[in-house]
């Protein structure tokens, strides 16, 4: 009787339960099968079609020294991606740990570069925007100078920043011009973490995503994308607006924008701001001087290195009368004004603007002093 009443109870239940369907055993072997390969494959994603990590990239794409160069600053910018994300600000300055100290997070970023720069082995010479001089790395074969992380003023608001560097063979950083350049790239700190590299003998901008998912991949940079052609489109980013103040062209330029109602996308941030041009495929950046707005952008830590990085993917870069790959560096402080975009607006650039009143170059200020 009392088991009669417990079936009578339990049977209902058990009709709710639901069942998994049976899978056929050889679908069974062949699933697990699947799943070894798979996990097989995950520590490297270069088996993942159309995206390979730096690593495997590289190793087609480059010789052994320069590979290591380009490999360590990879390394610095994603440890100083999580420095960013997790760093402490104040209305001053942000913060965050490096060994047993506690700095502000610019000069962190600019100590995890040159740490992972003379790790590398091969870099003979470094150099930061921040400590503007020739440091010995003690390694042989590249150069390489950078900006740790530009647009550092606006993290307290958790605005995109970025890191530029750009990569020269041999042990000298003056003297050079852009066109010797072996590689350069920017690093944005955003919503994602990418960095944009163009290196010498490969065609294009490349872009590699820094995955943050937890997955098998986390932590690897994996290519998203190949940058090759910026195109015209009505979208600007006018730096050092002050200028038009006292430089005709370039208040006649910004009028031209507004006139014809381009696009406003302007965040305060070089790299972001620039980085938008080759993703978006259109659009213009400009930092004109004037004789009271003088030119603050340094061409061997910032304007050179973005210039070859944009040329590679399809655009045109000037100082107002010709590519900023051209200037030399004679100086580690050298200064110019720029613009980064498609080839018509940089055209329109020179034309407009032009070198009038670019006198922080030693070259345009020749070239002005000839013209007077």
């Amino acid at each position: 009787m009392k088991c009669t009443l417990l079936l009578a109870l339990v049977a209902p239940t058990m009709a709710f339960i639901p069942m998994k369907p049976v899978v056929p055993m050889a679908q069974a072997q062949a699933r697990v099968k699947g799943q070894t390969r798979m996990q097989a494959d995950m520590p490297g994603l270069a088996s993942a079609p159309g995206q390979p990590t730096i690593e495997s990239w590289l190793l087609d794409n480059s010789e052994k020294k320069l590979s290591k160069a380009v490999l360590a600053l990879f390394s610095a910018c994603k440890e100083i991606a999580y420095k960013i994300r997790t760093a402490s600000c104040d209305k001053m300055a942000c913060f965050n740990e490096f060994g047993d100290e506690q700095l502000a997070i610019d000069i962190l970023a600019n100590n995890v570069l040159f740490q992972n720069l003379k790790d590398s082995g091969v870099v003979a010479t470094a150099s930061s925007e921040e400590t503007p001089t020739e440091d010995p790395m003690g390694g042989e074969g590249y150069s390489v100078a950078f900006d740790p992380l530009d647009g550092s003023s606006i993290i307290d608001t958790n605005f995109a920043v970025g890191t530029i560097f750009g990569v020269w063979p041999g042990s000298r950083l003056t003297g050079i011009t852009g066109r010797e350049l072996a590689a350069s790239g920017i690093a944005v700190y955003g919503p994602r973490t990418t960095i944009t590299f163009a290196i010498d003998g490969v065609e294009g901008a490349h872009e590699f995503l820094l995955v943050d998912d937890f997955t098998a991949r986390h932590g690897q940079w994996i290519k998203t994308n190949t940058f090759t052609s910026i195109g015209e489109g009505k979208l600007y980013a006018p730096g050092n607006l002050r200028a038009t103040n006292d430089n005709p062209g370039y208040d006649a330029l910004h009028k031209y924008w507004l006139q014809n109602k381009y696009q406003l996308r302007y965040t305060g941030g070089m790299v972001p701001d620039v980085n938008q041009i080759m993703v978006k495929g259109k659009g213009v950046f400009v930092n004109p001087e004037s004789p009271s707005a003088k030119a603050k952008l340094r061409l061997l830590y910032e304007v050179a290195p973005i210039g070859y990085v944009i040329e590679k993917a399809g655009g045109a870069s000037s100082y107002g009368a010709g590519s900023v790959l051209d200037l030399k560096v004679y100086k580690t402080e050298d200064r110019t004004q720029v613009a980064y975009g498609s080839k018509e607006e940089v055209k329109r650039f020179e034309e407009m603007v032009g070198t009038k009143f670019a006198t922080a170059h030693p070259d345009t200020a020749a070239k002005n002093t000839a013209h007077a």
